[in-house]
């Protein structure tokens, strides 16, 4: 026998050692207390993993385990992101739970588990097999699962109609069927991986991958599809995914509060632990795995210089600007539409309001339009744009909407600034490291704000980030330090040479 093939022997003898640790049965119920406690198990997931998987239910089940559980038994064709933070055993519950629990209610199941490879997956498929072979309750209830001759590593049928398959991410699944059966329910396991996150077109391939391939290979009364993985990063497939299905259910759950440390699977964690957690592996990094909080790591902006306030009155500043960054596509490699309305009030530069999207103009102007003619009476915003994007069909679009929101924006151009508009974004940092820059503290959840926000994060030298954002703040902020008093200004306050890090304040 070859290494690999005993160390996959062994491996799996443990996982049987591991299911036989279940518990006895009683041997003297009568068939009426056993009936009465399938039927409990069918309706009530809780008591199902505390009688049949009390090896792996070493805490509580967590609200939010049963309210998944419950919503992917409820709909015969659930498609859904188990977004859980990592620790919130999003595994055991869609590779083992979730398929047991849909079998004893439906009978037959054609369950395909991916994984990042193939390899993987069939690691992970050994632990729903091990339970069917080796649990005593499992047994117990149900009879004997171990089918002589379809009990392979990878690819498996029980004895009560459950098959059981492994596949790779991208692997072909055209033609999946054992005999009249076809895969009715697929769980995609933490796919995702520092390989997949850096390369856009493999994202873009295992997109079209899940939606052509693999719900294609379902058919039947039951189609359901599960993906668990926590959203680490900024870019990935699985985002994209429910971006072009916002119907599909994304079920988030982050594993604690960022602010308290309070868990949320409070039977399993302490607050202590995810103190333990950021000390050891960074606040970013564990935001990124425990949280779905992405930080963009740039060399310029700092997250610990962006600073947050309750805004003056609208009439109370100097000067109001709002600059549109034009974008023409609205594709979802284009440059962003972004729209920065920015207020004057002494010294200071609060950011008041935003449009940040990967859309056609027409939307970014209906937000400049809505914003314009809900303003008070007392209080003027002065819009303006590059002079460089002036075409026909930017004029017809402005005249279009406006005419549409009954309201008159006034658009004012401004020309092309001639420095390069890197250098022209870094200069803002002055103001970010003088605390001249303020943002909107009821905008701090607003996608279009943080999308901005992640743009300045991600901005640096050699980055391919896009910086619509911040080159429409840097226009707005520019117009709006003009009007600062000459007699009040110091050189604090005017753009200048990036200090050093260690010169900072």
């Amino acid at each position: 026998m070859k290494r690999e093939d005993k160390k996959a022997l062994e491996a799996y003898k443990k996982r049987l050692e591991f299911a036989r640790s279940a518990g006895n049965v009683n041997a003297f119920e009568t068939k009426a207390e056993q009936q009465q406690r399938i039927e409990r198990a069918k309706k009530d997931v809780r008591f199902l993993v505390q009688y049949y998987f009390p090896h792996y239910a070493t805490s509580e089940c967590a609200d939010f385990q049963v309210e998944w559980a419950e919503m992917v038994k409820k709909d015969k064709n659930f498609i859904g992101f188990a977004k859980w933070g990592r620790g919130q055993a999003k595994s055991v519950w869609n590779n083992i739970i979730i398929p047991f629990w849909l079998w004893i209610n439906e009978g037959k199941k054609y369950f395909v588990l991916i994984g990042q490879n193939e390899t993987r997956a069939k690691q992970l498929l050994e632990d729903i097999r091990a339970e069917f072979e080796a649990n005593p309750r499992i047994i117990h209830d149900f009879g004997e699962q171990h089918n002589l001759g379809q009990w392979e590593k990878g690819f498996f049928i029980t004895k009560g109609g459950f098959i059981g398959q492994a596949l790779g991410l991208g692997q072909s699944c055209r033609g999946l069927r054992v005999r009249e059966k076809r895969p009715d329910h697929v769980n995609c396991d933490d796919l995702e991986t520092r390989k997949t996150i850096k390369n856009e077109n493999t994202q873009n391939e295992h997109v079209e991958w899940f939606e052509q391939e693999l719900l294609a290979a379902m058919d039947g009364e039951y189609e359901r599809a599960t993906i668990s993985n926590n959203w680490f990063a900024q870019k990935m497939f699985i985002k994209k995914l429910s971006e072009r299905h916002p119907d599909w259910k994304v079920h988030e759950v982050i594993a604690y509060n960022t602010v308290t440390f309070e868990p949320t699977w409070h039977q399993k964690y302490s607050s202590d632990y995810f103190r333990k957690k950021e000390k050891k592996l960074g606040r970013s990094s564990a935001q990124a795995e425990y949280c779905h909080i992405v930080i963009i790591k740039g060399t310029v902006f700092l997250p610990e210089e962006t600073q947050y306030a309750n805004l003056p009155n609208l009439n109370h500043f100097k000067m109001i600007v709002g600059h549109w960054d034009v974008a023409y596509s609205g594709k979802p490699k284009s440059d962003y539409n972004a729209v920065r309305i920015w207020g004057l009030k002494d010294k200071d530069f609060y950011y008041i309001n935003g449009f940040v999207k990967q859309t056609k103009m027409r939307k970014a102007l209906d937000f400049m339009c809505y914003i314009n003619k809900h303003l008070p009476p007392t209080v003027h915003i002065s819009w303006q744009y590059e002079a460089q994007f002036w075409n026909d069909e930017v004029e017809r679009t402005i005249s279009e909407a406006q005419e549409a929101n009954d309201t008159n924006l006034m658009l004012y151009q401004i020309d092309t600034p001639k420095t390069k508009k890197y250098l022209r974004i870094e200069s803002l940092q002055t103001y970010w490291q003088n605390s001249r820059v303020w943002w909107n503290i009821k905008l701090k959840s607003n996608v279009d704000h943080n999308t901005g926000l992640n743009q300045y994060y991600g901005f640096g030298s050699g980055s391919t980030e896009k910086d619509d954002a911040p080159d429409a703040d840097h226009q707005a902020i520019l117009r709006l330090s003009k009007h600062i008093p000459k007699g009040n200004a110091s050189d604090d306050y005017k753009q200048g040479r990036m200090k050093p890090k260690n010169e900072r304040i």
